[in-house]
């Protein structure tokens, strides 16, 4: 084994604890390719669900993204957790399985009326259980859900969910204040 290889691996384990696992997956190993299964399909599962708001159809995306993760483990090279490169398929997945669905994004461009500078809500003011969030949450539409799941609860900018998304910037900005917006009617309603 080489000097570099050598170094890149002893990076990788410093980085991501479940190195081995990976490399035994690369290897064939179906015991391995179980192991991460269960380490992370609960987690993977739950951002296919807040995205695509249905049980079956996000289990069918997580053994999508699954297969296609052990697949092209040959192209994962280890400068993330294999875990935060997993979430990513899983997010791609999901948001190709939306498109199939045609899921409309409105853009700002179509509604000229939006300024996004004058939209303010008083948060602080909305206290709720996480469930009733939740729920609120499924009773979004697919875009505004998608765009706020993405954002809040993923983590991602809008720059990022712009390009995972192929829409613009912009667009992320107004579906994020309409899906924000909208929730905070569900809750007040409640």
């Amino acid at each position: 084994m080489s000097l570099q290889r050598k170094k890149i691996q002893l990076e990788a384990l410093t980085l991501d604890k479940h190195f081995d696992l990976v490399e035994k997956c690369r290897t064939g190993s179906s015991k391995a390719q179980y192991e991460l299964y269960r380490l992370y399909s609960r987690s993977m599962f739950n951002v296919a669900v807040r995205i695509l708001n249905d049980t079956g159809d996000a289990e069918d995306v997580l053994q999508e993204s699954f297969i296609d993760a052990f697949d092209k483990l040959d192209g994962f090279r280890n400068e993330s957790t294999f875990g935060g490169w997993l979430k990513r398929i899983v997010i791609n997945n999901s948001i190709n399985y939306l498109r199939a669905r045609r899921v409309k994004f409105e853009d700002i461009d179509s509604h000229p009326e939006v300024d996004v500078e004058d939209e303010v809500f008083d948060e602080e003011e909305i206290v709720l259980r996480v469930n009733e969030v939740r729920a609120a949450i499924q009773q979004l539409a697919d875009g505004y859900r998608t765009v706020l799941t993405l954002y809040l609860l993923e983590g991602y900018d809008h720059e990022e969910i712009a390009e995972i998304l192929r829409i613009s910037e912009s667009t992320s900005r107004t579906q994020y204040i309409r899906a924000k917006k909208r929730l905070l009617e569900l809750l007040k309603a409640k």
